[in-house]
């Protein structure tokens, strides 16, 4: 039987870090105090103008090609996970393709689940391995949400962040990726969403990311605790076998609360986005690969990985390291 598994890890982050006093500085109706009691969020990066999406993920991905050492020629797919693309077309997997020199004809193109998007894009991956059509694949998730942050809404622009993180994963014999399982309901698409678009070269509705932070939090933290358990029942584990839960890095109080409901201490919870902020799609793979470069994951260790966004959308995947 052939299984798939996670044999490299890159991740990116553009510049140095902003802090909440440099939002301050920069004009941002907020303080230092109101975001970190709030949010749990000290700093974020933020692309500077030109940087795209594609950008950031070349240089998550070459760092995860060199951790896993093989032959960016080898890899047959490749998986983009974003809500802020380069272009509407071609897809940032595609210009990630053309940036790495791949010129193999392998498979590649975006996968638009917003904050659940990396989760998204490692069960595809993980489907495609297994079925044999390819062998090895690059999975990345990657945003630029300073683009589409209003920077007059404070309530929502000092959350998010940019950066890149990257996986390889392969086909092999023991398998890596334990249990998977992603899920949507469009219905509460209000509560989170950017609910514009471009028509004849103009804008048509509102281009900003627009959030009901409260609606969010509750459905977040039902969904995430939710998800866990199903791939944990799927994988006939439970939450003691667990070594790292890595969620998505929306806020600390999801965070909190999440491992709460799960019985999970905070100590074996991968945080980040008190250096990151919210970076969408790429939260995850970055924080995956802070743990393994650090030394808190290790071969043989048990990952949860969950994610929850725009959509809605929700999922998780159990990784045996």
């Amino acid at each position: 039987m052939i299984h798939s598994r996670i044999v490299g890890t890159g991740s990116f982050l553009p510049g140095e870090p902003v802090t909440n006093s440099d939002l301050v500085a920069r004009g941002i109706d907020t303080s230092d105090q109101w975001i970190v009691e709030r949010t749990g969020i000290h700093s974020r990066h933020l692309a500077a103008d030109g940087v795209s999406c594609s950008e950031l993920a070349e240089a998550a991905s070459r760092r995860a090609i060199e951790a896993a050492d093989v032959d960016p020629a080898s890899i047959d797919l490749i998986i983009v996970a974003t809500s802020t693309p380069d272009y509407i077309f071609p897809s940032s997997a595609a210009l990630l393709q053309a940036r790495l020199e791949i010129r193999n004809g392998g498979a590649a193109f975006d996968v638009q689940a917003v904050c659940s998007g990396f989760v998204y894009a490692l069960t595809v991956a993980d489907k495609f391995i297994r079925s044999g059509s390819h062998k090895r694949a690059l999975v990345v998730g990657a945003e630029v949400f300073s683009r589409i942050l209003d920077w007059k809404d404070r309530a929502t622009c000092v959350l998010f962040g940019d950066g890149a993180g990257a996986v390889i994963v392969e086909a092999a014999e023991r398998p890596g990726l334990l249990a998977s399982a992603i899920h949507a309901d469009g219905a509460y698409n209000p509560i989170l969403c950017v609910p514009g678009s471009v028509s004849g070269g103009t804008v048509i509705g509102d281009p900003f990311l627009r959030m009901d932070g409260q609606a969010v939090f509750k459905f977040a933290v039902r969904v995430l605790g939710d998800v866990a358990q199903e791939v944990l029942t799927d994988a006939g584990l439970g939450t003691d076998d667990v070594d790292w839960l890595i969620p998505h890095q929306a806020n600390i109080r999801i965070l909190q609360a999440t491992a709460k409901r799960l019985g999970v201490s905070m100590s074996r919870v991968v945080t980040t986005v008190d250096q990151h902020g919210n970076t969408s799609a790429a939260s995850i793979p970055l924080a995956l690969d802070l743990a393994l470069r650090d030394g808190r994951i290790r071969a043989g260790s048990k990952v949860l990985l969950e994610g929850v966004g725009g959509g809605f959308t929700w999922g998780a995947v159990l990784l045996d390291m």
